[in-house]
């Protein structure tokens, strides 16, 4: 479990670490912000078609060898990304070439990285009675949120003095090694007890973490039955909320860097913005964390209530950090949205389970993941567009998701009985 445990945490931290430097590295390269944050689109998309493939596999290509691919796409990108980034920002190499072959080893991420937590679900799944898989599923699936909080935490440790802001990257590249070799001596057979597929990872971001699918959704995928499609009207109106949650979460994300390097005027000081960025991502992952593991389970708060709380929390949060001027306003910001995103979440992913029978678990989960994964492709670069031709047209639209959420929300998602 340890193994698994650290594979999981690895591949979610070191996307993080990257996300809280590379707004300060394109500042650093003077490449335009949008061309930033399409990097992270190119892989979210990549993760998104790939991912469901990937999941796939487990049972015909074993799951040991697909966490070992996965891995090695993890440490290939992050070794290659960051020897890239270091030439580029040493001068050997051009801005505009360096950043062309980062995105392209950044492909490495997003194809291969994806087939890591499916194979770790599976392995799990298929080697625990099923009296303790929920336990263990839950365990390596809380893995991937933690490497969320932990990978902009350390990574200002990481700027070293003759590596830079490359060196992040590379220190994960070093750990993503280990881990391989640790997989392959200490990681026994993957000989299966029973039959299981891993679950399509959403692309992991700052705060996100989602729960495993239990081994009843896991046999439901093979029950005979007429396909669910996304028109469905029972899983359709918790499916668009999550679309609506995901895109103002998705641009809060990919802004918040350059926010704070205009904000505290850190543009000519770029490594120090990467680390006050690794501070406020930090903030907000933990507020995430607090909601999906602390306030849903002591309050027992149903999944219309998480969705249509954590959405208004979302917009006031949005439009906070949108107005601050100072460090310690965009944390209190950020944290507010990221408290609201981490209601949200899960809250859509129960409602629209709960909103079809047994049966369908298996294809509502893959529509949520989907969604979850969709949002990474286009809307953070769309929100750094709007926000450097002003920034509240940014936060507004963010708000803008969320209030209509609510507002919508409050009477199309009583449409499901077994969710309000």
């Amino acid at each position: 479990m340890a193994v698994l445990f650290a594979i999981m945490l690895v591949a979610a931290a070191g996307n993080t670490a990257m996300q809280s430097i590379l707004p300060a590295i394109g500042a650093k390269l003077h490449i335009p912000d949008v061309w930033v944050s399409l990097a992270f689109s190119w892989s979210a998309l990549l993760w998104v078609l790939t991912a469901p493939h990937w999941a796939r596999q487990s049972d015909k290509r074993g799951r040991k060898a697909l966490m070992a691919l996965g891995i090695v796409g993890f440490l290939a990108s992050m070794a290659l990304c960051g020897l890239t980034l270091w030439a580029g920002l040493s001068g050997w190499v051009a801005a505009g070439p360096t950043f062309i072959l980062f995105a392209l080893f950044r492909s490495l991420y997003g194809s291969l990285g994806s087939a890591a937590p499916p194979a770790v679900q599976a392995y799990v799944a298929a080697r625990t009675d099923p009296d303790e898989r929920t336990q263990a599923l839950s365990l390596v699936s809380s893995s991937f949120g933690l490497g969320t909080v932990i990978g902009p935490a350390v990574a200002p440790f990481f700027i070293l003095p003759i590596l830079g802001l490359s060196g992040p990257l590379i220190v994960f590249a070093l750990i993503g090694l280990f881990v391989l070799v640790m997989l392959r001596w200490r990681l026994p057979n993957d000989t299966p007890r029973f039959a299981a597929r891993g679950s399509i990872a959403p692309y992991p971001t700052s705060g996100t973490t989602d729960p495993a699918r239990s081994d009843d959704e896991e046999e439901a995928d093979d029950a005979p039955h007429a396909p669910l499609r996304w028109s469905d009207q029972r899983a359709r109106p918790w499916l668009l909320a999550g679309l609506l949650g995901g895109q103002a979460q998705a641009m809060m994300l990919g802004v918040i860097g350059f926010l704070i390097l205009d904000r505290l005027h850190l543009r000519s000081n770029p490594d120090e913005g990467a680390a006050i960025t690794g501070i406020v991502l930090m903030a907000g992952a933990f507020a995430t964390l607090l909601a999906q593991w602390g306030l849903i389970p002591l309050l027992k708060l149903t999944p219309r209530t998480t969705v249509l709380v954590g959405a208004a929390l979302g917009a006031i949060g949005t439009v906070m950090t949108g107005l601050s001027q100072d460090l310690h306003a965009i944390v209190i910001g950020f944290a507010t949205a990221s408290l609201g995103f981490g209601l949200f979440r899960p809250g859509f992913t129960a409602g629209a389970s709960l909103s079809v029978p047994r049966r369908d678990q298996g294809a509502v989960a893959g529509m949520t993941a989907s969604i979850n994964g969709s949002a990474y492709i286009v809307s953070p670069a769309i929100g750094v567009l709007l926000y450097n031709w002003h920034a509240m047209v940014a936060y507004g639209l963010m708000a803008g998701f969320c209030v209509w959420l609510v507002l919508w929300g409050w009477s199309a998602l009583r449409q499901s009985p077994l969710a309000s």
